[in-house]
Order: C-alpha cells, then sequence, then structure tokens
C-alpha cells in the first residue's frame, strides 16, 4: 500500500489498507471480506517480523519508525525461518489473501477448516466473517499454534486451535463446507477432499497457482487457477523440518563427472532454467533449480534431491554444454516443458485446470490455443 503520510493508528491503516484492496480489486466493495479487513488488526498477530528488500534483511517491532505502516503494506511479513535460513512462517500479502477469500465461496454459516494457522491473522478474517465456533484451524508447530491461540483471543475469538500435520486435515471435524490453505503443497493430500461435503470447496496454493477446487460427490476435486502467479511457504511435515535447498548442492552440481553433451539452445538457459511456467511448477515441483558465477561465468544447474539426479549447463552462445548425471536427464525434461510453454504462448497459471481423482491421481490441463493434458 503506497501512502504520502504514515497512519495515526491502527484504525486508519486498516481502513487504508482495505480501500486499496478493494480498489485493486482483491476485494469485492461491500464484500463481508472488505469489512473484515477493514476491523482485523493485523499487527496484533505479527508484533515482530522481517522484511527483505534492497538493503537487505531488517526487524521491524513495535516503535520502530514506520511500523504500522510496514504492518499494514500489501506485503509478507516473515516471522520464521528454518535453520537453513528459508522462510517457514509468515503473514501472508493481504492482496494474495484477499483474492482467495473472495473465491472462498461458503455460505455465511458455513464449517470450515484452515490449513496452516501461522500468524493467525487469516484465521482471525475467518472468524469475523464466519464465526470463530464454525473455523478450525491446525499448524504443525506448537509455538504457532500457542501463539496465535492467545493473539486470537485477545481479538475476540476462539476458534478450535489444533497443532497437527495440515495434510492429514481434521477428520474428527468433518464434513467442513470447505478447507482454506494458507501453506503451499504439491499435490492435494487425499485427506482433505474425503473431509469436504459434495459441492464444498478447496482453496489452495498448488504449484505456483491457486487452485480453487469442488469437491464432486465421488470424492473427486476439480477446478481452475486463479489468474496469476501464487506461491505459499510449503506444508511441513514437523516443526523442525528443514527442506531442501538449492545451496545445499552447490557442490553436487559444481563438481560431479558424469555424461555431456553440446547442443543448440533455442532460449537462454537461465530462462529455461528459471522458467515460471506453470506446468515446470507442477511437474519438476522438486528439482532445485540454481545459477552460479565461480569465476564470473554462469552456470547453472538442476538437481533432483530424491534420486541424487544433477544437470550443469554452460551457455556459449546459442551452443549450451551439458553435463548430467544420475537416473534422469533434468535438462531435457525441462527443456521440452520449456518449449512447450512457450509455444503456447506463456500461459499464467490461470490457463489451466485441475483435476484430483478420489484416489489421488491429479490431472493437469492447459486449455486454449495449445492445449497440453498430464497425468501426475
Amino acid at each position: 500500500m503506497s501512502t504520502t503520510t504514515a497512519p495515526a493508528n491502527s484504525a486508519e491503516a486498516r481502513r487504508r489498507l482495505a480501500d486499496t484492496l478493494t480498489a485493486d480489486g482483491a476485494l469485492s466493495p461491500g464484500s463481508p471480506w472488505q469489512r473484515a479487513f477493514a476491523e482485523t488488526p493485523r499487527e496484533v498477530f505479527v508484533p515482530r517480523f522481517t522484511l527483505t528488500g534492497p538493503d537487505g534483511r531488517r526487524e521491524v517491532g513495535p516503535g520502530a519508525p514506520g511500523y504500522l505502516d510496514a504492518v499494514y503494506t500489501d506485503t509478507t511479513l516473515t516471522i520464521r525461518r528454518d535453520s537453513a535460513g528459508t522462510p517457514v512462517s509468515s503473514s501472508s500479502q493481504p492482496s494474495l489473501m484477499a483474492r482467495m477469500l473472495e473465491v472462498f465461496t461458503v455460505p455465511a454459516d458455513a464449517r470450515v477448516l484452515e490449513i496452516g494457522t501461522g500468524t493467525g491473522y487469516n484465521t482471525a478474517l475467518l472468524c469475523h466473517r464466519l464465526g470463530a465456533d464454525h473455523v478450525t484451524t491446525v499448524d504443525v508447530d506448537p509455538d504457532l499454534t500457542t501463539s496465535a491461540r492467545d493473539r486470537l483471543a485477545s481479538t475476540g475469538h476462539a476458534p478450535l486451535v489444533l497443532t497437527r500435520d495440515g495434510t492429514e486435515g481434521h477428520p474428527e471435524g468433518a464434513p467442513y463446507d470447505g478447507i482454506l490453505a494458507t501453506c503451499g503443497v504439491d499435490r492435494l493430500p487425499t485427506a482433505w477432499p474425503q473431509q469436504v461435503r459434495p459441492g464444498g470447496i478447496i482453496v489452495t496454493n498448488i504449484g505456483n497457482g491457486v487452485a480453487v477446487l469442488t469437491v464432486d460427490e465421488d470424492g473427486t476435486a476439480a477446478g481452475s487457477f486463479l489468474p496469476d502467479d501464487a506461491m505459499f511457504m510449503r506444508a511441513r511435515p514437523e516443526p523442525g523440518h528443514t527442506a531442501p535447498a538449492a545451496n545445499q548442492y552447490t557442490g553436487l552440481v559444481m563438481n560431479s563427472t558424469g555424461d555431456s553433451r553440446t547442443e543448440r539452445s533455442p532460449l537462454p538457459a537461465d530462462q529455461i532454467v528459471h522458467a515460471t511456467a506453470h506446468e515446470i511448477w507442477m511437474l519438476h515441483h522438486d528439482v532445485l533449480a540454481m545459477t552460479l558465477h565461480p569465476d564470473g561465468t554462469p552456470v547453472h544447474g538442476l538437481v533432483h534431491p530424491p534420486t541424487g539426479s544433477w544437470a550443469r549447463i554452460t551457455q556459449d552462445g546459442d551452443q549450451v554444454t551439458v553435463e548430467h548425471g544420475g537416473p534422469r536427464d533434468l535438462w531435457a525434461e525441462r527443456l521440452d516443458l520449456t518449449a512447450q510453454w512457450t509455444s503456447a504462448g506463456r500461459p499464467a497459471p490461470g490457463a489451466y485446470t485441475l483435476t484430483v481423482s478420489s484416489c489421488g491421481t491429479h490431472t493437469l490441463r492447459r486449455t486454449g490455443t495449445s492445449p497440453m493434458s498430464w497425468t501426475l
């Protein structure tokens, strides 16, 4: 949110945020979610956080210059990182939260399950609209659920807050009218559709998009993605989990030896390695990408930790030299997916649909003039 003067108080800051989200189209004028944003104090749920900008990472807390302005800026506020420095919990970008809540089309008396309590701010927005007795929220981290429970209570909300693996949902409270996940998953957990009544809705980040899925009578969940790219922090199986990160595998990329070949590249290697294609995020969800500069010359790398497969790519003009090892040829896979996406006009997530069968089979489809289908 861009302002010319700092807000005088929290109420003013909340109104400004709600007005900005409405003007930008994230909130519908007069919707119950607009009121929820205008009346829910975000600073209660993120008293301290970190922001990353051009000058690096800085911690912000009460009393800091511009504190309220920072709290009510339309940006993600990180509150926790794992041992490798990867963010694992935050208060998500309000405009993304707003868009997800607007498509979370449940009736006013709905019973809902939130996956990923985090700070509790999104939980408070749900409670504002639906009533706390209609909201159950789960998170794997006991420190987060304890803090969120206390902060929710301080704002007058007492939903059921549970500490457990969110991918398992909460079958004891099923069926729900909807599930809203504020964490990312690579595949829709089979437990979630089983805990939603027929006709109910699931809204969650899968790949680099937000899927909006309706559950059918037979347990199939099907729907489409919101138009733009969006990614949440990934669901964790346990509080101390450290997700694989590219910096853990730089040695594998730089020092390993394997098969080598030189070929012509239709696109610059960095555009292929770091392509934002939705099908790449869905099919290569566990492939790490990196670019290193050991002697000033870019060296691109791909790593698949589960199999130990790797690829090292260097470029000279339109020629790339590829060295790779392991059971998968990651460069060839990435090149093929990028070429298909590019020929289709580089569609955003909104051009895709997803169907998840009751047994968990995922079918991703790209619509439009260059339709494609993948079984995941």
